[in-house]
């Protein structure tokens, strides 16, 4: 599903956020907050409010570590 709908995800906030709300509640794919993470950062990056509201509660259920890892992540994705 992910690389599916990557495509539509470089133009749309909206799609990184449904992807990070797919992560964040294993819809579809097994649940990753590191993953949800990262696509709520770059929902976020494209003015998605529920975005910046959602990455804050999921960073509360992670380590410092995890949360480096998912901003590399998006960073990553960003540098494509």
């Amino acid at each position: 599903m992910e690389t599916a709908a990557l495509g539509e995800a470089s133009t749309n906030g909206d799609m990184f956020f449904q992807l990070g709300m797919m992560y964040s509640t294993g819809a579809s794919v097994d649940a990753d907050y590191v993953s949800a993470h990262k696509w709520f950062n770059l929902a976020a990056l494209n003015g998605n409010s529920d975005a910046i509201r959602l990455r804050r509660e999921i960073a509360g259920l992670m380590s410092e570590s995890e949360i480096a890892t998912a901003q590399r992540a998006a960073r990553a994705w960003l540098g494509r």
